[in-house]
């Protein structure tokens, strides 16, 4: 790993430096810096399908309480995320111009910050947390396991901050693998909590022997904590890194003010407000679709919640990518390389589009394996099995949406992609989903769900080639 990272920080070098490089160096740099990031996204989603397939087997409602949720989990995951976006994106950008005091400088005042953000965030959740289900429009007999997933959830949301924020700060340095190993960790120590909190003490036999194996026996609150306990002791070993061992934003030794300064929270507002936004509309929208989705039934409820857990794992790839795209254009644009920008951005939305298309293949042809491990209940796997082969289709396009988000993020482009989101999501997407699903169900969601997706990636292509997003700077 260590050789990984010193041909890495070789290559980012040579964006710092203002040195010419090859077609060769920048696909080689755009991998090195992708396949960690993936890897990283990919245990993230592997720990999401563990968990679901743990509570999978406690039948269709423990799995509906969490699916209920699930949106409303992802919407305060996106704030954490826009709130340490808007700090990072500044960091890549000093890092480039070569002013590492500078951005150790942003990273502190991004602590307190965001810590801060986090803690009202959490008192917000909590708040809600008694009410979401209801609102949502849940069956009575999945509202208490959905509000107890949630509270749990809302209560660990400084850790997650803490989490997204040492990650972010990391990447953004070129440091992908120590994000990705703490993010397999993650998926491990998962794993295991889950195990011993989500089901009780039972009697397992083995070659003969029989002994008893413990465990805490709280179902749908054991995955709440056993995966908020993951991330709480994952986001200690990364702030510990940034802390400590980081080669360009070790703060140990040094000296600065963690108090914000008015020109670094105005910027930071100006990337990750937008971001916070468009995270906002996709999640309202993703609630809308589970109002539209829940008078369909407790199994309809439960195969799109598996469904999206499983497209995940097509889609998180280009998550990964569009990290890398985000390090690679913020460093360049840093650097004042605008021609290497443009190289990276199409390279690496070219790269995403391949593999993510590749992943859809895949995807529909395994969809009956996939969604059957998650659940042993037949007609949930039926629904989920039709919602993934339908979603295939828009793959590579899905892909071109994601990586250019992560170019225009690094170019610190934000708020005309929220705009973009929006009326994507809202004005396609909900639209078709409400007109079709009183005719063909779950189907009709997810059909409107492709056409979308494929709709909005053509939309980002489009902004992408009139490169517009490169004279914000």
């Amino acid at each position: 790993m260590r050789m990984q990272t010193e041909k890495t920080d070789g290559l980012l070098a040579l964006i710092r430096d203002g040195k010419p490089m090859t077609w060769g160096q920048q696909l080689r740099l755009t991998v090195l810096l992708s396949v960690p990031a993936v890897i990283a996204q990919l245990s993230s989603i592997v720990m999401q399908y563990i968990d679901a397939a743990m509570v999978g087997s406690l039948g269709a409602e423990a799995s509906a309480s969490i699916g209920l949720v699930s949106t409303t989990t992802w919407l305060f995951w996106g704030l954490c995320t826009a709130a340490a976006t808007g700090f990072s994106v500044q960091v890549a950008h000093k890092i480039g111009a070569g002013d590492m005091q500078g951005a150790r400088a942003v990273l502190r005042q991004s602590l307190t910050s965001t810590l801060v953000f986090s803690l009202l965030l959490a008192a917000l959740g909590m708040a809600i947390s008694g009410a979401l289900p209801g609102w949502l429009g849940g069956d009575i007999s999945i509202r208490h396991d959905a509000s107890l997933y949630f509270c749990i959830f809302s209560l660990f949301l400084p850790a997650l901050q803490m989490n997204f924020l040492a990650g972010g700060m990391l990447r953004c340095s070129g440091n992908m693998n120590v994000p990705s190993l703490a993010g397999v960790a993650m998926c491990v120590l998962d794993v295991v909590l889950n195990f011993f909190l989500i089901f009780p003490s039972r009697t397992w036999s083995v070659a003969g022997l029989s002994f008893t194996m413990p465990g805490a026996g709280l179902g749908v609150g054991g995955a709440a904590l056993g995966t908020v306990a993951a991330e709480a002791v994952v986001a200690g070993i990364l702030l510990w890194y940034l802390w400590a061992r980081s080669d360009k934003l070790r703060l140990a030794g040094g000296r600065g003010s963690f108090r914000p300064q008015a020109a670094t929270l105005k910027k930071a507002f100006r990337i990750g407000f937008p971001m916070g936004i468009e995270h906002v509309v996709i999640c309202g929208a993703q609630i809308m679709t589970t109002v539209i989705v829940a008078p369909l039934g407790v199994f309809a409820i439960a195969a799109n919640s598996f469904a999206i857990t499983a497209e995940s794992l097509c889609y998180m790839p280009g998550y990964g990518i569009a990290d890398a795209a985000t390090t690679l254009v913020g460093q360049s644009i840093g650097a004042g390389r605008w021609k290497l920008t443009r190289s990276f951005a199409r390279m690496t939305v070219c790269t995403g589009m391949v593999v993510m298309g590749l992943m859809g293949v895949l995807m529909y042809m395994f969809a009956p394996q996939i969604i059957g491990l998650m659940t042993p209940v037949e007609e949930i796997r039926q629904l989920g099995v039709m919602a993934l082969r339908i979603e295939a289709f828009a793959e590579p396009m899905f892909a071109a949406s994601i990586v250019a988000y992560g170019v225009f993020v690094g170019a610190a482009d934000t708020l005309v992609p929220c705009m973009m989101n929006f009326f994507s999501i809202w004005a396609v997407r909900l639209s078709l989903a409400a007109l079709l699903a009183p005719s063909l169900g779950l189907k009709g969601v997810w059909i409107a769900m492709c056409v979308e997706l494929c709709f909005r990636g053509m939309i980002f292509l489009v902004r992408l080639k009139r490169e517009r997003w490169m004279r914000k700077m």
